[in-house]
C-alpha cells in the first residue's frame, strides 16, 4: 500500500475535481486509474486529530488527541498508551512500514514508536533545520534554505500577522518537497533490494507531504507560473459575518486579511496554486518509481488531505472555528489493482474510513477501528448501504471551542453552544454566507437535524449530546440531571450512567 497525504489542501485545487487552471496530471491520472471520492470529509478540521483519527479509525472524542500541541489549550497530547493503531495492526502481520514526511502525531511518541520507518520530521511546517534534510543539500550540492518578500497582514495589536507566503530562492532540486519524494523513492529502491511486496513481505509505505500549508513559500518558477488575472475570488469574500458566531470575525482579524488589498488575496491564491502543482509533480515521481520497480499492479495507492484551507474564503486563512465547506471537505482518491477505473463516487466517506480500508486490504479485522468503514466496497463499484451524510467535530485551536457538524445532502448543521447555532441550505446557497438556522421557514428541517445530530452522539457515546438535551427538542429516555440522588433506590440502576455511584 501507497498512501500519499497532503495538509491544508482544497479540493477545487485540481484538475481531477474540476479546476481548468492548475496542472495537476499525476493526480489527476491517479484519479483517472481509480475512484475518486467527491463527498470526502474530515473528521475535523485540524492537523493532529484528523491525523490521530487516520491512525486510529477513531472519532477525535474517542481518541482524545484534540489539539496540536503548538497551540494546545490543556487537551492531552499523546493517544494512549492502549490506543488501536492500524500501524501496529499491520505490523503484527508482518507489513514493513515507512513514513516520509509530516507526523504531527503527538509529542512523546514519534511515528518509529508505531513501526514507521523514516527520519522523524515533528512539528506542523516543513523543518528545513533537520539534520536530514541538511544532509541531503550537502549531499546534492544544493544552496541552504533562504527566502524574501514575506506577505503578512497586521493583527489587531499592531504586530506582524502570520506569515503567508515568500519567496524561495532554491531550485526546487532542493525544495522540502522534493527532498521527501527523494527520500521515499530511495526507500522504495532499498527496500526493492531487500525484497519486498510478495505475501510474505507486504509493505505498507506513506508520504506526507506538508504542503500545500501556508506560509506557500516557493521558488520563483512556482510562485509565479499562474497569472493572479486567473483566479476567481470565491464569493465568500464578502462575508458580513452577520447572524455568525463572532469567533468568525475574531478569527478574520487574527489573520489580517482585511489588512491587505483584494489583488494580494488573489496572487496568494494563484501561488497556492503553484504549490499544489509542485505537489503534484513530486508525487509523480513517486508513482513513476514504483512503476519502474515492478509492484505498481498490485500495489493499493491512497491520496487524501488531512484537511482543507479558506485561502480567504470568508475573508480568512488557514483553518478554524468555523466548519465551512472549505476546509471540511477535502480530497479523497483510491486506486485498487483490479478495481474499476474512472470511477466517481458521490457517497459520504470520511479520511477516517482509510483505516479500515488499509485494514480491509490487509485482511485484517477492521472492527477496531471504531468509527471507520472499508472504501473497498466502493471502490468495487458495489452499491453497499451507506450514510447519507457526515458528522464532524472540532474542540478549539488556540482556545478550547467545541462543535459539532451534520452535513447532508442539502443542509448543514453546526451546534455552537456558546453563539448562535448555523444551519445552511447548501443547493440555495453554496458559499454558506446565509445563517438560515432562525429563519421559521425551515424550522421543520432545524428540528429533523437537530434530532438526528443528536441520536447519532447518543449511538457514538459522544457525550456532547448531554448539552443537546436540555437545550433542543430531542427525545430522551434518561435522568437529563444525572442526579441519581433524586432517584428511589430501586430505580437509580436503571439510569444511564448513574448504576454504582455512591447516593446519599
Amino acid at each position: 500500500m501507497l498512501f500519499l497525504m497532503t495538509d491544508q489542501h482544497r479540493v477545487d485545487t485540481l484538475g481531477a475535481y474540476g479546476n481548468p487552471h492548475v496542472r495537476t496530471p499525476n493526480l489527476d491520472r491517479l484519479a483517472a486509474e481509480g475512484t475518486r471520492f467527491d463527498n470526502c470529509y474530515t473528521p475535523t478540521a485540524i492537523c493532529t486529530p484528523a491525523r490521530a483519527s487516520l491512525l486510529t479509525g477513531a472519532a477525535p472524542f474517542r481518541h482524545k488527541l484534540l489539539a496540536n500541541y503548538e497551540r494546545n489549550v490543556g487537551y492531552l497530547e499523546d493517544l494512549a498508551d492502549d490506543q488501536f493503531t492500524f500501524a501496529g495492526q499491520l505490523r503484527a502481520e508482518g507489513y514493513r512500514l515507512g513514513l516520509l514526511g509530516k507526523w504531527h502525531g503527538g509529542v512523546r511518541r514519534t511515528a518509529a514508536d508505531y513501526g514507521f520507518e523514516g527520519p522523524d520530521l515533528a512539528g506542523w511546517h516543513n523543518p528545513v533545520d533537520h539534520p536530514d534534510y541538511l544532509a541531503h543539500l550537502e549531499e546534492h550540492g544544493l544552496p541552504p534554505y533562504r527566502i524574501t518578500d514575506p506577505v503578512r497582514g497586521t493583527t489587531p495589536n499592531g504586530s506582524p500577522g502570520n506569515l503567508l507566503a515568500a519567496r524561495l530562492h532554491q531550485p526546487v532540486e532542493a525544495t522540502f518537497e522534493h527532498y521527501l519524494a527523494t527520500r521515499t523513492i530511495e526507500m522504495l529502491h532499498r527496500w526493492a533490494e531487500e525484497g519486498w511486496g510478495g505475501d510474505d513481505k507486504p509493505f505498507f509505505l506513506a508520504t506526507h507531504f506538508f504542503g500545500p500549508h501556508l506560509p506557500y513559500i516557493l521558488p520563483d518558477e512556482y510562485y509565479d507560473m499562474y497569472a493572479p488575472e486567473l483566479v476567481e475570488l470565491p464569493a465568500s469574500i464578502s462575508e458580513t459575518f452577520a447572524a455568525k458566531p463572532p469567533v468568525q470575525s475574531n478569527y478574520s482579524r487574527l489573520w489580517a486579511f482585511d489588512t491587505m488589498p483584494l489583488e494580494e488575496s488573489r496572487k496568494l491564491i494563484a501561488v497556492y496554486w503553484g504549490y499544489v502543482t509542485l505537489i503534484d509533480q513530486q508525487i509523480g515521481r513517486i508513482l513513476d518509481a514504483m512503476r519502474e520497480l515492478g509492484p505498481a499492479d498490485r500495489t493499493a495507492v491512497f491520496f487524501t488531505a488531512d484537511h482543507g484551507e479558506f485561502t480567504g474564503a470568508h475573508r480568512l486563512h488557514d483553518k478554524g472555528p468555523a466548519m465551512y465547506e472549505d476546509i471540511y471537505r477535502i480530497p479523497g482518491i483510491l486506486k485498487v489493482p483490479g478495481g474499476p477505473a474512472g470511477q466517481v463516487r458521490d457517497e459520504f466517506v470520511s479520511l477516517t474510513d482509510c483505516t479500515a480500508t488499509i485494514l480491509d486490504l490487509a485482511g485484517s479485522d477492521t472492527k477496531p477501528a471504531a468509527d471507520s468503514r472499508s472504501l473497498l466496497p466502493l471502490a468495487a463499484g458495489e452499491r453497499p448501504d451507506w450514510p447519507e451524510h457526515h458528522l464532524a467535530e472540532f474542540h478549539g485551536h488556540h482556545f478550547p471551542y467545541p462543535q459539532r457538524m451534520l452535513r447532508t445532502r442539502r443542509y448543514k448543521l453546526v451546534v455552537n453552544p456558546e453563539s448562535h447555532n448555523e444551519l445552511y441550505d447548501l443547493h440555495a446557497d453554496p458559499d454558506e454566507l446565509h445563517n438560515r438556522y432562525e429563519h421559521p421557514e425551515l424550522a421543520d428541517v432545524r428540528a429533523e437535524l437537530t434530532r438526528k445530530l443528536y441520536d447519532l452522539l447518543r449511538e457514538r457515546g459522544d457525550n456532547f449530546f448531554h448539552w443537546m438535551t436540555p437545550m433542543y427538542d430531542v427525545e430522551t429516555d434518561y435522568d437529563t440531571t444525572l442526579s441519581a440522588f433524586e432517584n428511589e433506590p430501586e430505580t437509580a440502576a436503571s439510569v444511564p450512567g448513574q448504576a454504582g455511584e455512591e447516593r446519599t
